[in-house]
């Protein structure tokens, strides 16, 4: 009888330690990264960045002459600068500019644009940075290179992280109102109810001129 609980307790007791070396826990963003069929959403995400993204700011539009020309005519400016993958009213931009810090605040860092005669404002998000503004506004990703929408969504998170982590800590850091900065990244707008007085760019790059 006391050999049938031993052995009986020894099974149990295997049993116990198979199941714990089958069962192991991985962070949640680890699990976005690498999402189906082994994809690296943060590996292509960084490959993005430098490789097609940085390279191709030059191709961004002041952002002072897109506030002209949305202006003036709107429908053709969303046309010819704007990208988005659905049809809809919201569109992204891609844009660059330089200005002097007027105000520093907890979510966002306002500029007076410089070549703006009206001294126009725009505010660098140095917060909330979500969403797919830059993978859209770059016009660089398309969704049919991807295997799933998990896997396209992931590479925009991935590249928000990069920002969050790299470029912004550095700006914030060091900015004071008065510096003159350059910068790059995406704005969101609706052209079916175009707000030009809050403009807010998720920024790519900004750089503290002086």
């Amino acid at each position: 009888m006391q050999r049938k609980i031993i052995k009986y307790s020894f099974s149990i007791l295997l049993l116990l330690v198979v199941a714990y070396n089958s069962v192991y826990f991985k962070k949640l963003d680890e699990v976005k990264a690498t999402a189906s069929n082994g994809f690296d959403a943060a590996k292509y995400a960084r490959n993005f960045y430098n490789n097609k993204l940085l390279p191709n700011l030059n191709r961004a539009i002041e952002i002072d002459t897109l506030i002209q020309l949305l202006k003036t005519t709107p429908e053709q400016t969303f046309k010819d600068y704007s990208h988005a993958l659905d049809i809809g009213n919201t569109r992204y931009f891609l844009v660059k500019g330089e200005g002097n810090i007027t105000t520093i605040g907890e979510d966002a860092i306002t500029v007076a644009l410089k070549n703006d005669s009206g001294k126009k404002e725009v505010k660098i998000a140095t917060e909330f940075i979500y969403g797919n503004a830059i993978r859209d506004a770059s016009g660089l990703m398309n969704l049919n290179d991807f295997s799933s929408i998990m896997d396209f969504n992931n590479v925009s998170e991935e590249v928000n992280k990069i920002i969050r982590k790299e470029v912004v800590p550095v700006f914030k850091s060091k900015a004071k109102e008065g510096d003159l900065v350059q910068f790059s990244g995406a704005v969101e707008l609706n052209g079916a109810h175009l707000n030009l007085d809050s403009i807010k760019v998720v920024p790519v790059t900004v750089t503290i001129v002086k």
